[in-house]
This record gives structure tokens, sequence and C-alpha cells, in this order.
């Protein structure tokens, strides 16, 4: 699985970032390597400088083989809660979608 991610403007994508969040997120979804053929994450800070609630947003879409892509959004107040929320969301779209194939 290829692991893409991409910052907005508000949010540096230093190493150690995408190095950690490309890290955690292959153990995350480690189950579903085989069906997963590109995650493209996309990390960004809503308020920019402004403080704010749950301004953080990391939008995950995962290209399938033989299937069409899936992509999930979750807004949180820092990054890892946002990535976290995200591939949670991700685990239960995917489970449900190949629980589909598979039942088809």
């Amino acid at each position: 699985m290829l692991i893409q991610i991409n910052t907005d403007n508000h949010i540096e994508g230093s190493e150690n970032l995408i190095a950690h969040f490309t890290e955690a997120l292959q153990n995350t979804l480690k189950r579903f390597n085989e069906y997963i053929t590109r995650l493209e994450v996309h990390l960004g800070d809503e308020n920019g400088a402004k403080k704010g609630d749950d301004d953080k947003r990391c939008m995950l879409e995962a290209r399938l083989k033989g299937m069409s892509p899936v992509a999930v959004t979750h807004h949180a107040s820092t990054l890892h809660l946002a990535v976290k929320g995200a591939a949670d969301k991700l685990i239960t779209v995917l489970g449900n979608t190949l629980d589909q194939k598979r039942n088809h």
C-alpha cells in the first residue's frame, strides 16, 4: 500500500510528521493491505493561524483493487485525533464495502 500525505499551507509537512502518520496508518490499516493500492491523506487546518474547536481536518481516500475509491473525513482539535478518527471511519467503510462485495 502506497501512502501519500498532502498538507495545506497551514500545516508544515515535515519528514517527521509524514513518517509518523505513514507508520500509524500502515499499522492501523494493515488488515486491508491486500485491497488498498494507494491511500491519499489530506491534512488541513481550516482556521489557519486562528484558534478554533475541531479545526484540524483529515481526509483519507483509499484506492481499492478492482473497486471504486472510498473517502472519509474527520475533524478534531488536533491532527492526531483527526487522523485517528478518519482511520476509524475508513476501517468501518472498508469493512462494509468488502462485505458487500463478498455477498454479491
